[in-house]
């Protein structure tokens, strides 16, 4: 369904929120297969891929488990793969040696940004849009990813 300039959709009505659910995980999906895609030409899975991602900074293990949504237990071998390959290390944290700390390598580095650019529908997407497209996008983007990100209090 295609918007005009009023914001109403070409049958003149806006979706619903159950319509704009379905829509961004269509889109959600889209990109997360072009991610994993793009990871798997550089020998990750997409749980490596964006483990890497996360540790842009360094960040505790159990952190990571976090963001990643998995146990920590699994987090070990994905770092441990990580590490074997030269993209990250892991290393005691100077107040508690029992925490390990995280961080990507330069050649982890160099590697995001080649599963970045191989990102081919992602970049043929985003590239079809106008400069006025984008700025809108990234600001709905940005106010509603606050709200989608919030913990939900305990019942």
């Amino acid at each position: 369904m295609g918007t005009s300039d009023t914001g109403t959709t070409a049958t003149g009505v806006a979706p619903s929120t159950a319509e704009l659910m379905e829509t961004m995980a269509a889109v959600g999906a889209a990109y997360f297969q072009d991610f994993a895609a793009a990871a798997a030409r550089h020998g990750l899975n997409s749980s490596q891929a964006k483990a890497l991602k996360s540790v842009l900074e360094p960040v505790p293990m159990r952190a990571l488990a976090g963001r990643l949504g998995c146990d920590a237990s699994n987090v070990t071998g994905i770092v441990d793969r990580l590490e074997a390959l030269g993209l990250a290390h892991r290393e005691a944290a100077a107040a508690d040696r029992r925490v390990k700390i995280v961080t990507i390598t330069e050649q982890g580095r160099t590697v995001l940004e080649l599963i970045r650019e191989d990102m081919t529908r992602a970049q043929q997407a985003f590239d079809s849009l106008s400069a006025d497209q984008r700025i809108a996008l990234e600001q709905l983007c940005r106010q509603v990813l606050p709200l989608l990100s919030q913990e939900r209090p305990a019942p």
